[in-house]
Protein backbone atom coordinates (compact mmCIF):
# COMPACT_ATOMS: atom_id res chain seq x y z
CA UNK A 1 0.00 0.00 0.00
CA UNK A 2 1.42 3.92 -0.54
CA UNK A 3 3.00 5.52 1.97
CA UNK A 4 -0.35 8.23 3.42
CA UNK A 5 1.30 11.41 3.70
CA UNK A 6 1.80 12.18 7.67
CA UNK A 7 2.40 15.91 8.59
CA UNK A 8 3.20 16.48 12.53
CA UNK A 9 1.06 18.34 14.36
CA UNK A 10 1.56 22.33 15.84
CA UNK A 11 1.74 21.36 19.44
CA UNK A 12 0.16 23.90 22.13
CA UNK A 13 3.46 25.02 23.24
CA UNK A 14 5.29 25.55 20.12
CA UNK A 15 6.31 28.87 20.28
CA UNK A 16 4.92 31.70 17.08
CA UNK A 17 7.34 33.33 15.37
CA UNK A 18 9.58 35.60 16.77
CA UNK A 19 12.35 37.42 17.03
CA UNK A 20 15.54 35.73 17.23
CA UNK A 21 16.62 37.49 20.93
CA UNK A 22 13.32 36.56 22.29
CA UNK A 23 13.61 32.85 20.93
CA UNK A 24 17.18 32.36 22.29
CA UNK A 25 15.70 33.45 25.54
CA UNK A 26 12.47 31.35 25.88
CA UNK A 27 14.89 28.31 24.65
CA UNK A 28 17.58 29.20 27.48
CA UNK A 29 14.48 29.43 29.80
CA UNK A 30 13.62 25.72 28.37
CA UNK A 31 17.01 24.69 29.19
CA UNK A 32 17.37 25.70 32.85
CA UNK A 33 13.99 23.79 33.72
CA UNK A 34 14.61 21.18 31.97
CA UNK A 35 17.96 20.81 33.74
CA UNK A 36 16.16 21.30 37.04
CA UNK A 37 13.60 18.76 36.15
CA UNK A 38 16.01 16.21 35.37
CA UNK A 39 18.25 16.83 38.95
CA UNK A 40 15.02 17.25 41.04
CA UNK A 41 11.86 16.11 39.72
CA UNK A 42 9.18 18.39 38.29
CA UNK A 43 7.59 18.46 41.27
CA UNK A 44 10.56 19.90 43.29
CA UNK A 45 10.84 23.05 40.58
CA UNK A 46 9.62 26.83 41.50
CA UNK A 47 9.64 29.46 39.28
CA UNK A 48 12.44 31.00 41.50
CA UNK A 49 14.83 28.18 40.57
CA UNK A 50 14.30 28.31 36.96
CA UNK A 51 14.94 32.15 37.17
CA UNK A 52 18.04 31.80 39.19
CA UNK A 53 19.36 29.09 36.79
CA UNK A 54 18.73 30.97 33.69
CA UNK A 55 19.80 34.40 35.33
CA UNK A 56 17.55 36.13 34.51
CA UNK A 57 14.08 37.66 36.84
CA UNK A 58 11.46 35.18 38.11
CA UNK A 59 9.15 38.24 36.39
CA UNK A 60 10.85 36.91 32.69
CA UNK A 61 10.25 33.57 33.79
CA UNK A 62 6.13 34.59 34.28
CA UNK A 63 6.05 36.63 31.45
CA UNK A 64 7.09 34.08 29.01
CA UNK A 65 5.08 31.31 30.56
CA UNK A 66 2.20 32.76 32.45
CA UNK A 67 2.70 30.55 35.02
CA UNK A 68 4.60 27.38 36.46
CA UNK A 69 1.65 25.10 35.10
CA UNK A 70 2.58 26.59 31.68
CA UNK A 71 6.00 26.17 31.94
CA UNK A 72 5.25 22.27 32.10
CA UNK A 73 2.88 22.55 29.50
CA UNK A 74 5.90 24.08 27.83
CA UNK A 75 8.67 21.83 28.60
CA UNK A 76 6.27 18.91 27.93
CA UNK A 77 5.43 20.20 24.35
CA UNK A 78 9.04 20.76 23.78
CA UNK A 79 9.62 17.02 24.35
CA UNK A 80 7.01 15.90 22.64
CA UNK A 81 8.02 17.92 19.73
CA UNK A 82 11.21 16.27 19.54
CA UNK A 83 9.47 12.54 20.42
CA UNK A 84 7.71 13.38 16.89
CA UNK A 85 10.46 14.57 14.86
CA UNK A 86 11.99 11.18 15.55
CA UNK A 87 8.52 9.39 14.69
CA UNK A 88 8.37 11.47 10.79
CA UNK A 89 12.01 10.78 10.03
CA UNK A 90 14.33 9.51 12.61
CA UNK A 91 16.08 5.87 11.61
CA UNK A 92 13.79 3.06 11.37
CA UNK A 93 11.69 1.11 12.78
CA UNK A 94 10.61 3.85 15.09
CA UNK A 95 10.89 6.30 11.97
CA UNK A 96 10.28 5.73 8.38
CA UNK A 97 11.39 3.05 6.57
CA UNK A 98 10.49 -0.56 7.95
CA UNK A 99 7.70 -2.95 7.70
CA UNK A 100 4.27 -1.14 9.08
CA UNK A 101 4.42 -4.12 12.11
CA UNK A 102 7.60 -3.19 13.03
CA UNK A 103 6.56 0.76 13.21
CA UNK A 104 3.71 -0.08 15.10
CA UNK A 105 5.58 -2.16 17.76
CA UNK A 106 8.57 0.55 17.92
CA UNK A 107 5.87 3.47 17.97
CA UNK A 108 4.53 1.62 21.16
CA UNK A 109 7.19 0.91 23.03
CA UNK A 110 8.42 4.26 22.57
CA UNK A 111 5.36 5.86 23.94
CA UNK A 112 5.69 3.84 26.80
CA UNK A 113 9.06 4.62 27.43
CA UNK A 114 8.45 8.21 27.12
CA UNK A 115 5.63 8.19 29.09
CA UNK A 116 7.38 6.66 31.97
CA UNK A 117 10.42 9.30 31.70
CA UNK A 118 7.99 12.15 31.70
CA UNK A 119 5.64 10.84 34.32
CA UNK A 120 6.46 13.69 36.85
CA UNK A 121 6.21 16.21 33.89
CA UNK A 122 3.09 14.84 32.30
CA UNK A 123 1.48 15.11 36.38
CA UNK A 124 2.79 18.15 36.57
CA UNK A 125 1.61 19.75 33.30
CA UNK A 126 -2.07 18.53 33.97
CA UNK A 127 -3.76 17.20 37.33
CA UNK A 128 -5.18 14.40 35.03
CA UNK A 129 -1.53 13.59 33.23
CA UNK A 130 -2.90 13.88 29.77
CA UNK A 131 -0.58 15.41 27.09
CA UNK A 132 -2.13 18.05 24.91
CA UNK A 133 -5.15 17.78 22.12
CA UNK A 134 -2.85 18.23 19.10
CA UNK A 135 0.14 15.70 21.14
CA UNK A 136 -2.94 12.93 21.48
CA UNK A 137 -4.20 13.62 18.08
CA UNK A 138 -0.36 13.30 16.30
CA UNK A 139 -0.68 9.59 18.05
CA UNK A 140 -3.76 8.61 17.05
CA UNK A 141 -3.36 9.75 13.33
CA UNK A 142 0.02 7.33 13.45
CA UNK A 143 -1.51 4.87 14.55
CA UNK A 144 -4.50 4.89 12.10
CA UNK A 145 -1.95 5.58 9.44
CA UNK A 146 0.09 2.23 10.56
CA UNK A 147 -3.06 0.45 11.09
CA UNK A 148 -4.38 1.29 7.75
CA UNK A 149 -0.97 -0.19 6.18
CA UNK A 150 -1.70 -3.35 8.20
CA UNK A 151 -5.06 -3.85 6.10
CA UNK A 152 -7.31 -3.03 9.40
CA UNK A 153 -10.58 -1.79 8.94
CA UNK A 154 -13.47 -0.83 10.94
CA UNK A 155 -13.38 2.55 12.94
CA UNK A 156 -10.03 3.32 13.41
CA UNK A 157 -10.13 6.96 15.22
CA UNK A 158 -11.34 4.81 17.49
CA UNK A 159 -9.74 1.74 17.06
CA UNK A 160 -6.18 3.73 17.09
CA UNK A 161 -7.01 5.88 20.61
CA UNK A 162 -8.15 2.40 22.18
CA UNK A 163 -4.91 1.02 20.99
CA UNK A 164 -3.16 3.89 22.47
CA UNK A 165 -4.76 4.74 25.81
CA UNK A 166 -3.18 1.60 28.48
CA UNK A 167 0.04 3.80 27.32
CA UNK A 168 -0.66 7.36 29.05
CA UNK A 169 0.07 8.19 32.05
CA UNK A 170 -3.69 7.87 33.84
CA UNK A 171 -3.59 4.80 32.76
CA UNK A 172 -0.37 3.58 34.04
CA UNK A 173 -0.64 4.60 37.12
CA UNK A 174 -3.83 2.62 37.72
CA UNK A 175 -1.95 -0.30 36.51
CA UNK A 176 1.15 0.61 39.13
CA UNK A 177 -1.36 0.64 42.46
CA UNK A 178 -2.40 -3.20 41.15
CA UNK A 179 0.64 -4.23 41.19
CA UNK A 180 1.41 -4.61 37.08
CA UNK A 181 4.89 -3.60 36.06
CA UNK A 182 5.64 -1.86 32.45
CA UNK A 183 6.88 -4.94 30.92
CA UNK A 184 3.50 -6.68 31.76
CA UNK A 185 1.98 -3.46 29.91
CA UNK A 186 4.08 -4.00 27.17
CA UNK A 187 3.35 -7.41 26.37
CA UNK A 188 -0.40 -6.83 26.93
CA UNK A 189 0.15 -3.85 24.88
CA UNK A 190 1.54 -6.12 22.14
CA UNK A 191 -0.82 -9.14 22.48
CA UNK A 192 -3.58 -6.35 22.25
CA UNK A 193 -2.14 -4.43 18.89
CA UNK A 194 -2.00 -8.37 17.26
CA UNK A 195 -5.61 -8.85 17.88
CA UNK A 196 -7.14 -6.00 16.66
CA UNK A 197 -4.47 -6.21 13.34
CA UNK A 198 -5.45 -10.13 13.17
CA UNK A 199 -8.77 -8.88 13.21
CA UNK A 200 -8.50 -6.51 10.57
Amino acid sequence: MTDLPLHPLPLLGDPPTERSDAARNRESLLVAARELVHERGAEAVTMDDVALRAGVGKGTVFRRFGSRHGLMVALLDDSEAEWQRQVMSGPPPLGPGAPAWERLEAFGRSRLQTTVGHADLLRAAGASGNRSAPAMSFVVMHVRHLLIQLGVTGDLRLLSTALMAPLEIGVLDVLRTEGIDTERVIQGWLDLAQRIVAGG
